[in-house]
C-alpha cells in the first residue's frame, strides 16, 4: 500500500515480500556500524524481521518503517519512516539507503515527506531522530530538515551513547 509521493519517489508498507530487499539492506556494513547489528542473516530472518518490526508497528501505531522505491524504474533505494520505541517518548523518524543511491537526496526527499506526513496527517506535535554521534552525513540531514540536536541517551542500560534530536510542529 502506497503511503506517499514525492517528486521521485514512492514509500510504500513493508510486506513480506521485500525481505530479500530487508536482508541486503540490513547486512550492509555502513546499517550494522552506524544503525546496528539486527541479526538478520536468513530470508527467514528477514520475514520475521518485517513481521516483528514494521508490519506490526502499522497495526499497533499506524505508522512504520516505509519502502522507498525510485518512481522512474521501480528501484528498492532503502526505508524511511518512523519508529515508536518504548525508551522514547515521541516516535522518530529513521531512514537507511543502499550505497548505490547515496548522495542523491533521496534520504532527505524522503524524510522531509515522512515529517511532513507525521505532522499533516498522523497529528503528531514532535517527532525525533536518534543516530550515532559519529554519523556526519544523518546529522547534516537531520539538522537540514529542521530537527535540534536535545541531549545525548543511551536506549539501553548497557548501550552506546546516541545523539537524540527533535522536530516539534
Amino acid at each position: 500500500m502506497n503511503i506517499l509521493e514525492t517528486k521521485r519517489l514512492v514509500l510504500s508498507q513493508l510486506s513480506e515480500g521485500d525481505a530479500e530487499f530487508i536482508l541486503k539492506l540490513l547486512n550492509e556494513p555502513s546499517f550494522i556500524h552506524y544503525i546496528g547489528d539486527k541479526g538478520v542473516r536468513t530470508l527467514d530472518d528477514a520475514r520475521e524481521y518485517l513481521a516483528n518490526g514494521p508490519i506490526r508497528s502499522y497495526a499497533d501505531n499506524g505508522y512504520g518503517l516505509y519502502l522507498t522505491k525510485l518512481k522512474r524504474d521501480g528501484s528498492r533505494a532503502g526505508i524511511c519512516g518512523l519508529v515508536k520505541r518504548n525508551e522514547l517518548e515521541d516516535p522518530d523518524i529513521g531512514f537507511a539507503f543502499l550505497p548505490a543511491f547515496w548522495s542523491q537526496g533521496y534520504a532527505r526527499e524522503s524524510a522531509a515527506a515522512v515529517l511532513e506526513y507525521a505532522a499533516a496527517e498522523l497529528g503528531l506535535g514532535r517527532v525525533l531522530a536518534i543516530t550515532s554521534p559519529d554519523n556526519h552525513s544523518s546529522i547534516r540531514l537531520l539538522r537540514r530538515l529542521g530537527l535540534e540536536f536535545e541531549r545525548i541517551v543511551r536506549l539501553t542500560e548497557d548501550g552506546d551513547e546516541t545523539n537524540l534530536y527533535a522536530a516539534e510542529f
